[in-house]
């Protein structure tokens, strides 16, 4: 990297750490760009970010489609800044086939949170990333606490697999919940169950309010046949309305209590060194594909076992072999 490319990248970072949005913003765009000239840059940037980074509190929020995240991030977003706080949404949403961009737009769906000058909204393109999060969303939440973020939220699509990634990457995860669906119980598996460290009905209201106390009843008795995952704290079933506000300062109290439960007895600190572990083991083996993919040698090798396979004259056991056998080749990897 030359004298000037690392003065610009510093000038990005101290602009960021001085709570510059469009900064911020910049930041993000580089952090998540695809580019292979990019990459440096991004990993300069997130490196002098780092220092400035994890004082905040993570929180992962998911739920199925329609069970209202935008309107209750929103709600409760306005609630945290109401109490001080700078809120920090990292929004994951489905990519467009077409342009690869994201679909729903967040800031469209959280019109107010958007306009407050304590909140930041970043709406990310899954990609091809499984699990609901994009790739780089662990250098953007980095991104957000050395901007000053105290909360970060980070919204992921999707039930499923979804979970799992982003209970990866925060301290604490909330899954929301819709009752009247008629399937409650049954259409959540009892993988997500444990993961959740708070399981949040939505809609408690009009209509609907009968349901999702019966609905939240069943999820404590559910959730009474699982053991605890996170020492000193039993997985609450709360309810709300994220339409009206009701629930919403009994979800913070339960969040903030889950905080300095898991804070004071290193539960945090040791889920955070875990994740990161993980975060060098998923780097390495992206990483990897992506080398492979580059050297054109390998690359050539791909092409013709990829045509072999699906023409069922190899099997993919053995072409993988073929393919990891270069790697202890001499000349491999090439440099340039």
């Amino acid at each position: 990297m030359t004298a000037a490319a690392k003065d610009r990248i510093g000038a990005l970072a101290n602009s960021v750490i001085a709570g510059d949005r469009r900064a911020l913003a910049q930041a993000i765009t580089l952090i998540e760009s695809t580019r292979a000239d990019h990459r440096d840059d991004a990993t300069r940037l997130v490196d002098l970010l780092l220092a400035k980074a994890g004082g905040s509190f993570r929180i992962g929020i998911s739920g199925p489609p329609g069970v209202g995240k935008s309107t209750f991030i929103e709600r409760f977003g306005l609630h945290l800044i109401d109490e001080g706080h700078r809120v920090a949404v990292l929004a994951v949403d489905p990519s467009s086939r077409v342009s690869g961009g994201s679909i729903l737009g967040d800031k469209t769906r959280m019109p107010d949170l958007s306009r407050n000058d304590s909140a930041f909204i970043r709406p990310s393109p899954a990609g091809d990333t499984l699990g609901g999060v994009a790739r780089r969303t662990r250098e953007a939440l980095i991104a957000c606490e050395a901007a000053g973020f105290d909360i970060v939220i980070v919204e992921t699509v999707g039930v499923g697999q979804s979970e799992t990634a982003v209970a990866g990457l925060t301290d604490a995860f909330l899954l929301l919940l819709q009752p009247g669906s008629g399937d409650e119980l049954q259409g959540i598996k009892r993988g997500v169950m444990e993961l959740a460290d708070l399981l949040v009905v939505n809609k408690t209201d009009g209509t609907l309010r009968e349901a999702a106390m019966q609905a939240a009843a069943e999820y404590r008795a559910a959730l009474g046949l699982l053991r605890p995952t996170k020492e000193g704290w039993t997985p609450e079933v709360l309810s709300c309305s994220a339409l009206n506000g009701t629930g919403i300062p009994e979800i913070r109290a339960a969040l903030e209590r889950y905080r300095t439960i898991l804070a004071g007895n290193g539960t945090i600190t040791r889920l955070r060194a875990d994740q990161n572990r993980h975060w060098l083991k998923t780097e390495l083996s992206e990483g990897l594909i992506e080398r492979l993919r580059a050297d054109p040698r390998v690359a050539q090798a791909i092409a013709r076992l990829e045509k072999e396979v699906a023409a069922g004259r190899r099997t993919p056991l053995a072409a993988a072999e073929e393919i990891l056998a270069a790697l202890s080749l001499p000349d491999w990897p090439r440099k340039g």
